[in-house]
């Protein structure tokens, strides 16, 4: 049962940037100037490639003016919060700023795969999916096209877009972005991954991951507080963090866990998961990856669960 503090009326909830725009009819155009004048010598995340992504010059996440989008759909797989019963509205984009060895969808994340959109056809995409009944519009690995996301909104929002947006990035984020998407997004869902700038490096090519996600949680949690539901139980707004357990990883797990419970909340909505198997590099070079190349096991995930609940998080959600 969702206690009262956690319970957002559902007649009573206007998503992020109706109120925003209710407030000053000139919100999103203001955001739009700002995050496109981001991308003329790019600081979109933590990358700070520095190139003119307006005149299409491209680096380390291969995405120039336009964002490239592999699908968009009704997704029933999410957590039940975010899913509901109609799906959420996923929009997943190609060309991850990440480069996890581990990643179940290489070809997406390394850009292969997904049509370039403009800003009117990514506003379109959020209309269909608000008409086929979806619950909220979820945008799957944005970090790279925050200010893309931005100048596509301002359009849907005056064709109609009233749903919640979920920012559902692997919290390599920049506070810049972040801030952007202040009064706009809902819902933030990270999927943080390690506290260790070793483990980083190796696997995700980012040493500075742990200094960026801590910054971006502290952010998120800034901007939204403790996920809160609808009386259906449909997430309306607020954090949900999300954390593949790895193997031979549980200390890295730990560290994620007393970093939630004593520096964001002890509230935070966690969705500890199980599903991590060998993908992407790992399954060429299981030698050089070795301490990831194995599933997971089931007592590695039992006590990953029992390290989350003795740090002092009671708002926890499994998925194995």
């Amino acid at each position: 049962m969702m206690t009262t503090e956690y319970h957002i009326p559902r007649e009573s909830f206007v998503a992020a940037y109706r109120r925003s725009c209710e407030k000053d009819p000139d919100f999103i155009r203001k955001k739009v100037e700002l995050a496109l004048k981001s991308l003329r010598s790019c600081t979109v995340c933590p990358h700070n490639c520095r190139i003119d992504r307006l005149k299409d010059e491209r680096c380390t996440c291969q995405t120039g003016r336009c964002a490239k989008v592999s699908s968009a759909f009704p997704h029933r797989g999410e957590e039940r919060g975010i899913s509901g019963w109609n799906g959420s509205g996923t929009i997943f984009f190609s060309c991850c700023n990440l480069k996890c060895v581990f990643c179940q969808n290489y070809e997406l994340s390394r850009g292969r795969e997904g049509n370039l959109v403009d800003a009117q056809q990514l506003a379109e995409s959020m209309l269909e999916l608000q008409d086929s009944g979806c619950h909220n519009i979820n945008f799957v690995t944005p970090s790279h096209v925050v200010p893309q996301i931005i100048e596509a909104l301002s359009i849907a929002v005056d064709q109609g877009l009233f749903i919640p947006l979920v920012y559902n990035s692997s919290a390599y984020d920049s506070i810049e972005s972040l801030k952007l998407l202040d009064g706009l997004v809902d819902i933030y869902m990270p999927d943080v991954k390690f506290m260790d700038a070793e483990k980083s490096r190796t696997f995700m090519a980012a040493e500075d991951y742990p200094l960026r996600a801590r910054a971006a949680l502290r952010e998120m949690h800034r901007q939204a507080g403790p996920l809160c539901f609808d009386g259906e139980g449909l997430a309306v707004r607020g954090v949900l963090v999300r954390h593949l357990v790895m193997p031979d990883n549980l200390e890295d797990s730990k560290e994620i866990f007393r970093f939630l419970a004593e520096e964001v909340s002890p509230d935070t909505w966690l969705n500890v998961m199980a599903q991590y198997r060998p993908a992407g590099k790992v399954q060429k070079h299981p030698d050089r990856f070795y301490s990831i190349a194995r599933s997971l096991r089931s007592e590695e995930y039992q006590k990953a669960l029992e390290l989350a609940r003795n740090a002092g998080l009671h708002r926890l959600e499994n998925s194995s």
